[in-house]
């Protein structure tokens, strides 16, 4: 009965010490898999909704996915698990970010592609007005909207191409600050829990 007991013990301490079991696993592939498919499916113009799933996704993972402890040497089972957690963390964030990248000149200025896309969407509103200019007699409100939906969709579309080109190096330094924020993070723990262990051992030796 005891040694059930222990067993118990055992069980439940390696459970709570922060070491991900292999629902945490099949957790984070997950999660790369929905951001994966989220980038690959996304066509035309980058929509607020992408932000919505990087957002839920991010949350997701920073909840329920714990790196093991940190234990030195790169063979560790603590360096790819960081790794793969960075990467994963890195694509939300670029999921999450790429509509605002897409419409904020301030992050991603890229002014003179921005100008290319505006001419680009000037050519179309005058190849919408050419192709339509019967209608111009008949209903000139119906022609303007015409004019500015195709003048709109050709440069978001055209702003989207050039985001989702870059949106990797984005993707790439969202993973570097979420690996050094988890590395650091792991340290301070490590210490921790050593200066725990030296406490218990100098209650013990008095």
């Amino acid at each position: 009965m005891d040694d059930l007991h222990a067993q118990g013990a055992r069980k439940t301490t390696s459970a709570g010490g922060g070491v991900p079991d292999a629902s945490g696993q099949a957790g984070i592939i997950g999660i790369g898999l929905a951001a994966v498919l989220t980038f690959a499916l996304a066509q035309g113009a980058w929509e607020w909704f992408a932000s919505y799933i990087g957002v839920t996704l991010l949350a997701v993972i920073l909840s329920f996915y714990r790196l093991p402890p940190r234990r030195p040497g790169l063979r560790s089972a603590y360096v790819p698990n960081l790794i793969a957690y960075s990467l994963v963390v890195g694509l939300c964030a670029a999921i999450a970010l790429a509509p605002v990248l897409q419409r904020s000149a301030w992050l991603f200025p890229m002014p003179g592609t921005r100008t290319h896309c505006r001419a680009l969407g000037t050519y179309e509103s005058l190849r919408t007005e050419a192709s339509l200019a019967n209608l111009a007699g008949r209903d000139g409100a119906a022609l303007a909207y015409a004019r500015a939906s195709h003048r709109h969709e050709a440069v978001a579309d055209c702003l989207a191409s050039t985001t989702t080109r870059w949106l990797p190096l984005y993707g790439l330094g969202a993973a570097v600050l979420a690996g050094l924020g988890a590395w650091s993070f792991g340290r301070i723990r490590a210490r921790r829990q050593d200066r725990a262990r030296t406490r218990r051992r100098a209650d013990l030796a008095t």
